[in-house]
């Protein structure tokens, strides 16, 4: 019993040397503050959100730790595992796939009584494949290669267009961004990328009258005059989001003090427009803390992605990188009016079991990368201390 104590201590003690601990220390503080907004604003409803959310981030942490204790180079080994669970998904939500309240998408599975997002778990499998195709360019010099770009070109564009057939537009769109800086970050060629924006702006009529339908096209004109009709079906939710974010002033109304809050007036405040909750009630200063806390998280891990001791760790790192900081623009350009509403949560603010637990398990990947890095590094170092 005793050798049993002295193994799990030392387990520990080695754990929490390389761990990075800053990293989880902002993890812990976006969940925090997730917790106490979530918990204010389900005064509006009876659904219990933040029972769910605390099960969803107890059950993300302890996998996110047993993740970070695997040497991410099995991930790279093992990519194809990562490809198959990911189509896998895609043509479960094809065969089963259902609607929930409060969504327009077919993009949700019932499992046991419980709704499961299979998207979310989808961009950390598209993040593991990319990561090790673009890995593999890298090694043998052929990431400038017209024909691989044509091949990369492809694994972009098969979740992007699966996910838009699901009607989940907004998950489409982070995949498409993703893939845009990890692609860039690896070294492909900025040409390949003008060619498809303009690419894109030559196709934009076509998909403007003959791909987009009647909802989506008004919600892009509603951003030409939402303050004008404020009481258009379309407008309706960002014109309150606004309005909420602008009663908190500059230090809020405080927690569980939000009026508008209290009252549900903006639809989905518990999920894509959680930002409206901390606008209302911790006011300006409170929204830039988040912010802060947000731009210093994603600045540790690009930093990770620097130190990575090799190219598939970089591209990890670059990937969850590419993850947050694309959900954090586009749900903030919805809530403020600059974008139209797609359905991007709030990296862990939003209330979402899926989206939680796998953006823990992104950041385990995250702390894979940097224990072994580190590890790695030490063993160098003694190595030439005895030589």
């Amino acid at each position: 019993m005793k050798e049993f104590f002295r193994f799990i201590y030392e387990k520990l003690y080695y754990y929490f040397t390389y761990t990075d601990k800053f990293l989880w220390l902002m993890i812990i503080g976006l969940n925090a503050l997730s917790l106490l907004l979530i918990a204010s604003m389900q005064r509006a409803g009876e659904y219990n959100f933040l029972k769910m959310q605390v099960t969803a981030l107890v059950i993300g942490f302890v996998g996110a730790i047993i993740i970070s204790c695997i040497d991410y180079g099995y991930l790279e080994k093992f990519w194809w595992t990562a490809a198959l669970l990911g189509l896998g998904l895609i043509f479960i939500v094809f065969a089963f796939g259902i609607r929930i309240e409060g969504t327009d998408d077919i993009a949700w599975i019932s499992i046991g009584g419980y709704s499961l997002q299979p998207s979310e778990i989808v961009k950390m499998c598209f993040i593991v494949t990319l990561s090790a195709h673009l890995s593999y360019l890298t090694k043998n010099n052929k990431i400038k290669s017209f024909w691989n770009v044509c091949l990369l070109a492809i694994h972009g564009v098969i979740p992007v267009v699966l996910i838009h057939f699901q009607g989940d537009d907004g998950s489409a769109l982070i995949f498409a961004l993703i893939f845009i800086i990890m692609t860039f970050s690896a070294g492909v060629q900025i040409r390949y990328y003008v060619l498809s924006i303009l690419a894109i702006v030559m196709a934009a009529p076509f998909v403007w009258t003959s791909v987009m339908n009647d909802d989506q096209r008004n919600r892009v004109l509603v951003l030409m005059n939402l303050d004008e009709n404020p009481k258009s079906v379309y407008g309706w939710q960002q014109y309150q989001g606004k309005l909420s974010i602008t009663s908190g002033g500059y230090t809020g109304e405080g927690l569980f003090k939000g009026q508008r809050v209290g009252y549900g007036i903006v639809p989905e405040q518990e999920n894509d427009f959680i930002f409206t909750v901390a606008g209302e009630e911790l006011g300006f200063i409170g929204c830039c803390f988040i912010l802060a806390l947000f731009l210093v998280m994603l600045l540790r891990i690009f930093y990770k992605s620097a130190s990575a001791r090799d190219e598939f760790g970089q591209n990890l790192c670059i990937g969850v990188f590419s993850l947050v900081l694309s959900q954090v623009a586009v749900n903030l350009g919805m809530v403020l009016g600059f974008l139209p509403v797609v359905g991007v949560t709030l990296p862990f603010f939003s209330a979402g079991g899926t989206s939680l637990m796998v953006l823990m398990l992104c950041m385990g990947i995250v702390q894979s990368v940097h224990i072994y890095s580190s590890e790695e590094r030490l063993i160098i170092k003694r190595n030439k201390r005895e030589l």
